[in-house]
């Protein structure tokens, strides 16, 4: 056994890929020194059971019983009405909702010896466990399905087979009707010009909405683990369109999507040759000397690196005020995604990208579709196979299937330095673009937006990073999450956001004292913004201005697919 332990050390085999088997072994062997507590946890399992049998034979037989344990109200896997009225779906349903949350309770319990990090990740798993195996994702004891299959003579599940083997041979489950959309056409649509490209980027230069604009351009800066039009899906929730509306001169950063030729990328070549390189055009362009610019997710993550090297560099004065959208900086407390980080899944990774140069676009869209599982797997795996209808057509489902891969230098750089020993919070400890990154030098003006629900960069996180900042910060709270939280235009009404002018050292103490305002953050970041903007100047037409076009908007790097 020692010697298998030594040729197979934890993590290192497909077996354990997430590193588990440790943590596993551990917390099992506690549960083994506290019989008393094992069979006191059964017991009360035994208990809910007969209560639930006793329910369940009392309405079996006419009467009336209260359920023994609710589901949720927003749990939309339950909101079927057989699954509340009928005396065999109420058993599964109460039955696994009893036995999933006496799992998820055990295990708690029992891992609070272990180190946080591995008691996360065991409680995390569990949960993936407890949710693959829900009665909604199974034929025989999902009554939507059964019905279906009666009504169809089963030809839903002909028609899932069908839809199963295509998803198979795509290599990814599908999630919307692919061929519903067409960047360009009906997404994406602002219109513009891209102005200039490199191995890197293109950017897009948008038409103005009238002859004059501010002064100060903005330049917004998209993740690269996703495409750039999340910010341009439609013109009626398009963040794009708001800000050229607003009257701004709007400039979009298109990120390539990387093959092996570019497995040498890092977070050097993504500041110097994307960023930095952007201002430097944005200048050709515009003859402004300086730029607003917004980073968002990862791209604004990048953009506090390029502050601090900017600011190392006396060159401060190119970025005029900057904005973060649910941007990690301070990645202590990095959510659920640094369960997927630690240094035996890093080996695997390591050994995985070495071989194709880069980290493929599946394997991120997998790992985030794992944060909300029911929402983003299950419920398309009962949709599409178990009552075999075709993916109905979501321009955000069609954004979220078209990911992109990641060059392996700066892959792994990004969860070592970042999510791994969170050295970008600590004062020169990255040395960038031949800089010591220092974030507390920073004294441009900043606006944080971060999200209450955000499963990605919790708020409370984002906030850590916004105190690292030297000069004056504004930090915002919207509703909902990651996505919806940020793209929220203000006709649509939604939400609520939070502000206040103090930034104490705890972010609970900044939402007791915030003020709660309805509707959406932009039009409170855009009266922050105009301090910044400038006079009103002619506007630059981008198809007759100083850089010649290279070709109409969207442009050609986000048109590669993965």
């Amino acid at each position: 056994m020692a010697e298998r332990s030594k040729t197979n050390p934890v993590g290192e085999t497909p077996l354990d890929p997430f590193n588990l088997r440790g943590a596993s072994m551990a917390m099992l062997d506690h549960m083994l020194q506290q019989p008393e507590k094992l069979t006191e946890a059964q017991f009360t399992l035994w208990r809910n059971y007969m209560s639930l049998w006793d329910s369940t034979l009392t309405r079996l037989t006419g009467g009336h019983a209260a359920d023994v344990v609710e589901s949720d109200p927003a749990d939309r896997r339950f909101k079927a009405e057989a699954w509340h009225k009928d005396a065999l779906f109420g058993f599964i349903r109460q039955s696994y909702l009893l036995t999933a949350r006496w799992l998820l309770q055990l295990v708690e319990q029992n891992s609070g010896t272990l180190e946080p990090m591995a008691a996360r990740k065991l409680q995390f798993f569990t949960k993936q466990f407890i949710d693959a195996m829900s009665p909604t994702n199974f034929a025989m004891t999902n009554p939507d399905v059964l019905q279906a299959t009666l009504e169809s003579g089963g030809q839903n599940l002909v028609r899932g087979m069908r839809n199963l083997c295509e998803d198979m041979k795509r290599g990814h489950l599908t999630m919307t009707d692919e061929n519903a959309f067409k960047l360009g056409e009906n997404i994406a649509t602002t219109k513009g010009q891209v102005v200039f490209r490199n191995h890197m980027l293109e950017l897009i230069h948008y038409a103005p909405a009238g002859d004059k604009v501010y002064e100060t351009p903005l330049l917004i800066v998209a993740p690269w683990i996703n495409k750039y039009y999340i910010l341009d899906l439609r013109p009626d929730n398009s963040f794009v369109k708001w800000c050229v509306d607003q009257g701004h001169s709007v400039f979009m950063v298109s990120w390539v999507n990387p093959d092996a030729t570019l497995r040498d990328v890092g977070f050097d070549d993504y500041m110097k040759d994307g960023i930095v390189a952007a201002l430097d055009a944005i200048k050709k362009q515009t003859g402004a000397k300086s730029a607003n610019v917004v980073g968002y997710c990862i791209g604004g993550t990048l953009l506090s690196m390029t502050l601090a090297w900017l600011k190392a560099k006396k060159k401060d004065g190119a970025v005029k005020s900057a904005t973060f959208l649910t941007t990690l900086i301070d990645f202590e407390n990095s959510g659920d995604l640094k369960l997927f980080v630690d240094e035996q899944q890093l080996e695997l990774l390591h050994d995985k990208m070495s071989k194709q140069g880069f980290m493929d676009a599946d394997t991120m869209k997998a790992t985030f579709n794992m944060l909300r599982a029911n929402d983003l797997i299950w419920s398309f795996v009962v949709n599409n196979y178990l009552l075999g209808r075709e993916p109905f057509r979501f321009d955000l489902l069609y954004w979220n299937s078209d990911s992109t891969n990641l060059p392996a230098k700066m892959h792994e750089y990004y969860l070592r330095h970042m999510y791994l020993n969170n050295d970008l919070a600590k004062a020169e400890k990255l040395n960038v673009g031949g800089v010591k990154l220092d974030l507390g030098t920073i004294k441009t003006p900043c606006y944080f937006l971060s999200t209450r629900d955000d499963h990605i960069a919790p708020w409370k996180a984002t906030y850590e990073g916004a105190k690292l900042m030297a000069g004056p910060v504004t930090f915002t709270l919207a509703g909902s999450g990651h996505i919806a939280g940020v793209i929220n235009h203000p006709a649509a009404k939604k939400y609520n956001h939070w502000t206040s002018s103090a930034m104490p050292k705890k972010p609970e103490a900044w939402l007791e004292k915030a003020s709660a305002h309805e509707g959406s953050w932009w039009p409170h970041w855009n009266e922050w913004l105009k301090e910044f903007a400038g006079k009103k100047v002619a506007a630059i037409d981008p198809a007759k201005g100083p850089l010649k076009p290279l070709c109409p908007a969207p442009g050609t790097y986000v048109k590669v697919k993965a």
